[in-house]
């Protein structure tokens, strides 16, 4: 099988054969650069070993990551890689504050955990946002028995890439002094890395298989084949049934898989078509929506094939597709109602906010206090901070999320330390609108880490708490997630210090900041939160 990862206009051999499990090993020193990478906005932006893009990793089910990372920023930072559940090593996942304190500028920190599941996911910071400043690349882990059969392999990652710092534009959304919302920044997309959209070269009759990655700060994409049809295989990492599409619709943070079978000769080139949009901004020609088409090459010169859309044109639907594995819907042991949006506060400031709550980060890392408090100290939700907003789960209970989503914007939901299922999609405002239920034909509702919940519209998501941690669940909208729209799952502690132990080198982390690594949210003994600012007050 040959695997591409496609730059530029050209395609690039990076892995062939499978091997036996190996050690894959990277070494980034993170740093800043000078780019112009949308050829319209020079600006300063965040880099790896001097350049973006930020070449792909590869590995096999059962390999172990080692990410040797060097801070030459002048802030900390750490790296998170989207999808990995990170069984067994919780501390290893990444966000600031979370599961660990960021790596200092200066210093260094290697990230060590097997790839123990298979599936098209991304490695990207998780400190001070700096995935919408460039430190973002794909992360593929292959299988080493595929259920599906193909010849060969592409990889698309796809970015939005805006004028300015993601801090200016956060900076800008948060001044009670500055009109809300902000005026619109539209930004031009990103192609692997690349302004153009790259070329792919098609063999009569072979199967290529497509993995699709939106790895974009705020804005959505859409992608589509004219005259081939689109088989999804795979979302976020989580097999489906085959399902015969003719578009993608993809918001920050969500990968798909598809398979393209080739026509049987080369008499024809054809068009590959990419929309990078926003609904929330208002539509301007040119800006919002942008249009962006590339090549598929039968033949070099080839005519290309006209082509017509479909009449009754299917986009995916999550809630419509089967999981491969068959696994039927989890039984319901607690539900948890959450309600998301944005609120004006009484500092002026609009926050976006989960049950009324918007997410600050505590001051020692969240994990740190689980392992570090007594019992019973270590279930009660508030000594983890108000704005930590904890929630404490039970050793394999499962869990349906009631989504609410009552605001102007819709909010991709990107659950860290899992996948869910995909139960139920309905409105919260039209009653004659039919509520999506997953198919119960198959019996088996699709799972992804990342869903999209449309404006006034409620989902239904459910997972088993089997995987022991400190797990986010936060809008992959990365102005949304800076503004507050977070939460923290605290699940089965008292089964976590049994069986975790957070490596020395990453509370060293901690200690050459003068962060405490025991202790509350506050850093204190006890229930005493002396120390964490007060939460701010929603105006009435």
């Amino acid at each position: 099988m040959v695997h591409i990862y496609q730059k530029a206009a050209s395609a690039v051999l990076i892995l062939g054969a499978i091997a036996s499990a190996a050690r894959v090993v990277v070494n980034w020193d993170v740093g800043y650069v000078q780019v112009d990478r949308d050829g319209h906005s020079p600006r300063r932006a965040v880099g790896v070993n001097g350049a973006l893009p930020i070449p792909p990793v590869i590995a096999t089910k059962g390999d172990t990551l080692v990410i040797n990372v060097h801070n030459s920023l002048d802030v900390t930072t750490s790296i998170h890689a989207h999808g990995l559940f990170q069984n067994g090593t919780s501390f290893m996942d990444g966000p600031a504050m979370a599961t660990q304190c960021g790596i200092p500028p200066g210093h260094n920190f290697t990230y060590e955990y097997e790839a123990d599941h298979a599936g098209t996911f991304w490695l990207h910071g998780h400190d001070h946002h700096q995935n919408s400043d460039g430190l973002r690349t794909p992360l593929v882990v292959r299988e080493r028995m595929d259920p599906y059969h193909y010849e060969a392999e592409y990889v698309l990652s796809l970015e939005d890439w805006y004028q300015f710092e993601f801090a200016t534009r956060l900076k800008n959304s948060l001044d009670p002094t500055q009109v809300f919302p902000p005026p619109p920044n539209y930004p031009y997309a990103l192609f692997n890395g690349y302004p153009a959209a790259p070329k792919f070269q098609f063999k009569p009759g072979k199967t290529y298989r497509f993995r699709i990655l939106n790895m974009s700060t705020t804005e959505w994409f859409q992608f589509n084949l004219p005259g081939h049809q689109m088989r999804v295989i795979e979302a976020d990492g989580e097999y489906s049934q085959p399902s015969a599409v003719d578009g993608l619709d993809m918001g920050p943070g969500q990968r798909y898989s598809v398979l393209v079978t080739a026509h049987p000769t080369d008499s024809h080139n054809y068009y590959y078509n990419t929309t990078l949009y926003a609904i929330f901004d208002p539509k301007l020609e040119g800006r919002n929506p942008r249009y962006y088409q590339g090549l598929i090459e039968y033949r070099e010169g080839a005519p290309i094939m006209p082509t017509t859309e479909p009449a009754n044109f299917k986009w995916v639907n999550d809630v419509e597709l089967c999981s491969l594995d068959g696994n039927p819907p989890l039984p319901v042991d607690r539900q948890i109602d959450l309600t998301v949006g944005l609120s004006l506060f009484t500092t002026g400031q609009t926050f976006n906010i989960i049950n009324n709550i918007t997410y600050a980060q505590p001051l020692i890392p969240s994990l740190y206090s689980t392992l570090s408090l007594d019992a019973p100290l270590y279930t009660n939700e508030a000594v983890y901070g108000p704005q930590t907003h904890a929630l404490v789960l039970k050793h394999l209970e499962s869990i349906e999320l009631l989504i609410k989503n009552p605001s102007v914007l819709l909010h991709p939901m990107h659950l860290h330390g899992h996948a869910f299922q995909i139960i139920e999609l309905g409105s919260l405002v039209n009653q004659s609108e039919p509520v999506l239920r997953y198919s119960e034909k198959c019996n088996a509702p699709m799972k992804r880490d990342t869903f999209v919940i449309p404006v006034d519209h409620y989902a239904k998501l459910r997972f088993r708490a089997d995987n022991p941690g400190v797990w986010l669940l936060h809008c992959h909208m990365d102005v949304h997630f800076g503004m507050g729209m977070a939460l923290t799952f605290f699940e089965a502690p008292d089964v976590l210090r049994q069986h975790q132990k957070v490596p020395d080198s990453m509370l060293e982390l901690c200690h050459v900041q003068g962060i405490r690594t025991k202790g509350n949210g506050a850093g204190n003994a006890g229930v005493d939160l002396t120390g964490l600012p007060p939460p701010p007050t929603l105006k009435a």
